[in-house]
């Protein structure tokens, strides 16, 4: 089976996005940014139509992508979501402006890891998306998991990184060592016992922890 062909039929069923989400798609392919996989933010978004989330908190906005994605299928949803690249962060700006969600969207400015008491007035959160410096997962989870409400859901993006976390020998020093950290991470989740985790296969892999 090809899976790339397989990921371009799936892809071509996709409903077509609103114009704004399509410029961003291009913006982020254009220069560099790393968003979500479509299929993966697609399955994203039925998983959150199912859970119907109240509040969100989002590790990692880019140039909100994901955000607005999130705020046009959940329209009462309230997400908070942090980002420390300042360019990124105006573009992201800009762009829920265009998009006309900013009652939707609260963007915080600077490191995950130390923003925690502007995050705090906000919890708790139905849900909590990490999708923010992959070396650094663990540390995003064990800070923030704490505002998640009890029947909340951490969702992960990333988690299988292109299927290298699969790969014996990555030559590259850099690269085999935020592998291994990704490995820790995943291996550290799946065994977490506050947590029921499943990760699945859909674009670049995301994990759903559940909250015991």
């Amino acid at each position: 089976m090809d899976k790339e062909k397989l990921q371009l039929y799936i892809n071509e069923l996709i409903l077509e996005r609103p114009k704004i989400l399509l410029e961003m798609e291009q913006y982020a392919a254009e220069n560099g940014i790393p968003i979500m996989e479509l299929a993966g933010i697609e399955a994203m978004l039925q998983l959150l139509r199912i859970q119907n989330p109240r509040t969100i908190l989002e590790v990692g906005t880019a140039i909100g992508y994901s955000a607005l994605r999130m705020a046009f299928a959940l329209p009462n949803v309230k997400i908070v979501t942090i980002e420390r690249d300042n360019e990124r962060l105006e573009r992201a700006v800009d762009y829920i402006k265009q998009a006309e969600k900013g009652a939707q969207i609260v963007l915080i400015s600077g490191d995950a890891l130390e923003v925690e008491e502007q995050i705090k007035p906000f919890a708790p959160f139905d849900v909590i998306f990490i999708d923010a410096a992959k070396g650094q997962y663990q540390r995003f989870f064990e800070m923030y998991s704490r505002y998640l409400s009890n029947d909340g859901l951490i969702i992960t993006d990333n988690v299988l990184f292109k299927g290298m976390v699969a790969e014996a020998n990555i030559e590259n020093k850099r690269l085999r060592n935020l592998v291994k950290k990704i490995r820790d991470f995943n291996s550290w989740l799946m065994k977490n016992p506050e947590y029921d985790t499943v990760i699945v296969p859909v674009g670049d892999g995301v994990a759903i922890s559940k909250k015991r």
